[in-house]
Order: structure tokens, then C-alpha cells, then sequence
């Protein structure tokens, strides 16, 4: 490791927040060397945009090629997760198995203590220990993607848009003249640009299930696309007409066919959770805690039963809306982050 302890490695896509990130650690004194990763053929500006925000910014940049590793631990996993009926998170999965896990070994490479990012979450010392905390800004909180991290990641990370607003970040872009200070919010999976999943799955995996909808009353009322197509919680784009609003209740992947409900009857009253961890590395202590069930649906009250060291039960306060198989369930004690889990099942009310 260096002597020098403001050296910090900065993952950097060129993007607002990554280059905002940047300059506020230079101003901060840190010695700022930046970090790109090329993770599919869709990467290639990313890694364009990162050379122009390293230049503007004069900082050193680091180039890997992570496409292999990615393809392995993200994108067949992302496919797989659909052709399963379940609704994947794949940003969850790449951060503690490809991105950090690629810019902390990067920095071990490099000699370099610090490791940062641009993501909207706080960080706190409490004792020998690292809470993950929400984000000021609530609105962009993204302490809900970072959950599967752990202590030897957390001890050398470094978050400078912790206590930033959005409108703020993109305010210090335009001031410091970068191009990045305009550009879009990325999307939400950056290995499809058209964000056309099921297409992408089809064209390099072939076709899903077929099967048939199931109307409320348990009978067959039309052919479907294939479940890929499909998530919990759909309404619109199903193509039948029933006559009245109805949701997607149920995939299954065995016999390919899709269960709907009627509005109203979308909810669930407990979700057990697989593949739990946990920021600690401690085991859940069974208690009531917060959950969010997806990214940007709000903390709801719950009593949580762990059942072994990789599962536990969530049981809600109230009946909570389409919960997904496979999308995380992070758990939360006021601001602070405990863990959480991939919905493995769901209870209806």
C-alpha cells in the first residue's frame, strides 16, 4: 500500500455524478486516479465519456476490460433470473461480485488505500464497524443497491455526493464546464441500451416458456408472448381484455402459465428472502425493522424472523403490493442499512 493516504482510486463513466465526484475529491486534497470499466460491446462510450471527464478533470485513468466476468456474473444471470419468471435486479449483483470487486483490486494493484464512487448513500464510523446509511437526498438514495456490500469493502470506501442534492451535483457539472453537467441519468440496464430485456434475452438465449393467462376465476383467457415478457405487478401491455383492470399475480415458470387478479387482490402479507446478507457480517437478529421491496418503493414496517444464516421471513405491518420473486428486499433500522435478501417466495393476503 502507498505511503501516500490521499491517494483514492474513482470508478468514473464519464457520467454527472462519477465526475462530480472527482473534483470534489481533488478539492478535498486527494490524489485522484480514476478507474473505467468496459463490461459489454454497450460499454464502449462509456469508456469514451470516462477518457473525456479524466481529461478535463487531469487525472490519471485505468482502462479493464471486465466483459468475461460480467457476462458470468451478471448478464446470464440476469437471463436466467427471467426465463425462472422472476424479475432480476442486476445492478444488486454486479456491484459487490464485478465493480467493486474490480476497483478494489485494481487499487490493491495500484497501491492505492481509498476506493470511491458516485452513489448517493452516507457512510458512518461506529466503532470498528462501517454503517451504510440512506443518502440525504432521499430521492436518490441508492443505499438500497449497495446492501450486498461488505466491511472490507465499506472500511476504504469513500461516497463525496453523500450529503448532495441532485440539482446540486449537476449545478458544480456546469460550473466546472464538463460535458457530463447535461447528460441523461444512465438507464437502468446499462448493457441494453434500448432497454428492450426481453428482446435481448430471446436474441442470446433463445425463446422463454409459453403458457397461457389465467383470469381471476382459474380459467384460460388467451395465449401469451412467453414469460420473459412479463413482470409481477403488470397491468398494461398485456394484450386481453377482460372487461375490468386486472394484474399479473403470479409467473410460473413450470407450466409457463401467467395468474392474474383483479385490482385490489395484488397484495402480499409476508415474503421469505434467500441468499441474506447482511453490512456487519453478523446474522439478522429476528425484530422489527423497515424493508424496502424495490428500489424506489418506500420503507414499509415489518417483524423479521431469521430462519437460518441465508434465509428469513419478512412479515409486513401492511399488505405490500406486488412483491417480485427475485428482486432484493433490503432491510433498514431508521437510516441505517442492516441487509437483506432476494425474494425467493411471496404470501398473498
Amino acid at each position: 500500500m502507498s505511503n501516500n493516504p490521499k491517494q483514492v482510486l474513482v470508478a468514473l463513466s464519464g457520467g454527472v455524478d462519477s465526475t462530480v465526484c472527482v473534483h470534489l475529491l481533488k478539492e478535498q486534497g486527494y490524489d485522484v486516479t480514476g478507474l473505467v470499466l468496459k463490461m459489454s460491446p454497450a460499454h464502449e462510450d462509456t469508456v469514451k465519456a470516462a477518457e473525456e471527464s479524466a481529461g478535463s478533470l487531469g487525472i490519471p485513468l485505468y482502462v479493464r476490460d471486465m466483459t468475461d466476468l460480467f457476462q458470468k456474473q451478471v448478464i446470464d444471470y440476469f437471463a436466467a433470473e427471467y426465463m425462472r419468471g422472476r424479475t432480476p435486479n442486476p445492478c444488486v449483483i454486479c456491484n459487490p461480485l464485478v465493480k467493486f470487486r474490480t476497483l478494489t483490486d485494481t487499487a490493491d494493484e495500484l497501491g492505492i488505500k481509498w476506493i470511491a464512487t458516485g452513489h448517493y448513500a452516507r457512510l458512518e464510523q461506529n466503532g470498528s464497524e462501517v454503517l451504510l446509511k440512506r443518502g440525504i437526498s432521499l430521492k436518490r438514495d441508492q443505499s438500497y443497491m449497495l446492501y450486498r456490500l461488505d466491511q472490507r469493502v465499506l472500511s476504504r470506501l469513500l461516497l463525496p455526493l453523500a450529503e448532495l442534492e441532485k440539482d446540486t451535483v449537476r449545478a458544480i457539472a456546469a460550473e466546472l464546464g464538463v460535458s457530463a453537467a447535461g447528460k441523461p441519468d444512465s438507464q437502468e440496464n446499462c448493457f441494453i441500451p434500448d432497454n428492450d430485456y426481453a428482446g435481448y434475452i430471446e436474441r442470446h438465449y433463445g425463446k422463454s416458456k409459453s403458457g397461457v393467462f389465467i383470469s381471476p376465476e382459474g380459467k384460460p383467457c388467451g395465449q401469451h408472448a412467453g414469460i420473459l415478457h412479463y413482470t409481477v405487478g403488470q397491468r398494461k401491455g398485456l394484450g386481453i381484455a377482460l372487461g375490468r383492470p386486472v394484474f399479473i399475480r403470479e409467473i410460473d415458470p413450470e407450466s409457463g402459465n401467467i395468474y392474474l387478479a383483479d385490482s385490489g387482490k395484488e397484495y402480499f402479507s409476508e415474503i421469505l428472502l434467500e441468499d441474506v446478507t447482511t453490512i456487519s457480517g453478523r446474522p439478522l437478529e429476528p425484530g422489527t425493522a423497515e424493508v424496502k421491496i424495490r428500489s424506489a418503493a418506500p420503507l414499509c414496517g415489518a417483524f423479521v424472523t431469521p430462519l437460518d444464516a441465508k434465509h428469513a421471513k419478512i412479515a409486513f405491518d401492511v399488505p405490500q403490493r406486488a412483491t417480485a420473486k427475485g428482486q432484493s428486499a433490503v432491510l433498514y433500522q431508521g437510516d441505517v442499512v442492516l441487509g437483506g435478501g432476494l425474494i425467493a417466495a411471496c404470501t398473498a393476503v
